[in-house]
């Protein structure tokens, strides 16, 4: 078959099985299209006759036109899942692209939220029991720096809030599990929707040892997570559109930036974070070497 009839029959089934939209759909025609034409400037028109070292050829002509990183990535994608689709589909017997690795787009360094911010986030909540469960969630996702899934997967037996040194376990990636200190201010959150209103929301339950409750008493869900934030943060006047829309990894972005702001020691962070390398937690570092070039700029008489 026909490069070109692979691209057309690709496209189609994108369109029907995977239900893409239009724009997408239009970058994969254009990247694809490209990848027509390379492959015909190098003589080969018919797609079992292409190897790993025309793909690899053709990543770093995108490359030489001085496409981005991300932009490359993206091109690569869809010609790694042509000739995945090739393969399932039984017009060719190998996929020549599978050990072709796109590049890696750059790193972006985190977005954190301001400390003005975050308090405008928190104090969002009413105090209803969904209320209380929503300021409780939104505390212990700054206060402890826990991700998402593990402060959703968070027990009652997890939560040690009686002592002096309040702490939670978080279960994190990989089975590794990890204590961390709750704050005053998260454990305050805590108190109040643990006596008044996790109550009301496990009466219409089955007994789910979870923290977190939805309004049927069940565990709560990532989504959900991620809709109270949402909601949070669209009644604190926070982006959630764009790049820098706040998502549940940007408290615990905050959570680290704000750590290595205070002076805290990026092992400390590290541990605290449930990093399983020092080098994922150095990202930070980049944030606050940011910001303190801000501040330098701002306050120093000699800086202009």
């Amino acid at each position: 078959m026909s490069v070109a009839r692979a691209v057309d029959s690709y496209l189609d089934h994108l369109t029907v099985e995977r239900g893409l939209s239009r724009n997408t759909l239009a970058s994969y025609r254009r990247d694809l299209d490209r990848y027509v034409q390379g492959l015909a400037g190098h003589g080969i028109d018919d797609l079992a006759e292409v190897r790993a070292r025309h793909v690899t050829a053709h990543l770093a002509g995108l490359r030489a036109e001085g496409l981005a990183s991300a932009s490359a990535a993206r091109a690569m994608s869809a010609v790694r899942g042509l000739h995945r689709f090739a393969v399932r589909e039984g017009l060719v017997a190998v996929d020549v692209a599978a050990e072709v690795k796109p590049p890696a787009p750059p790193k972006r360094l985190p977005k954190a939220l301001d400390i003005d911010q975050v308090t405008r986030l928190l104090q969002v909540a009413d105090d209803t029991p969904l209320g209380l469960r929503d300021r409780a969630l939104l505390e212990f996702l700054y206060g402890t720096g826990a991700r998402i899934s593990e402060a959703v997967g968070a027990a009652i037996d997890d939560l040690d809030l009686e002592s002096a040194d309040a702490g939670a376990i978080l279960h994190g990636k990989g089975g590794r599990t990890r204590v961390v200190p709750v704050g005053g201010y998260a454990k305050a959150a805590l108190d109040a929707y643990l006596v008044r209103g996790r109550p009301a929301l496990a009466a219409n339950g089955t007994g789910t040892p979870a923290v977190f409750l939805n309004a049927r008493g069940g565990r709560l869900s990532r989504q959900s997570a991620w809709t109270i934030l949402h909601r949070a943060a669209t009644a604190a006047g926070l982006p959630v559109d764009g790049p820098h829309a706040v998502s549940p990894h940007t408290l615990r972005h905050s959570y680290a930036t704000h750590l290595l702001d205070g002076g805290a020691d990026v092992r400390v962070v590290q541990e605290l974070l449930g990093h399983a390398s020092v080098t994922t937690t150095q990202v930070y570092t980049l944030v606050t070497v940011d910001r303190l070039r801000e501040v330098y700029a701002t306050a120093h008489p000699r800086a202009r």
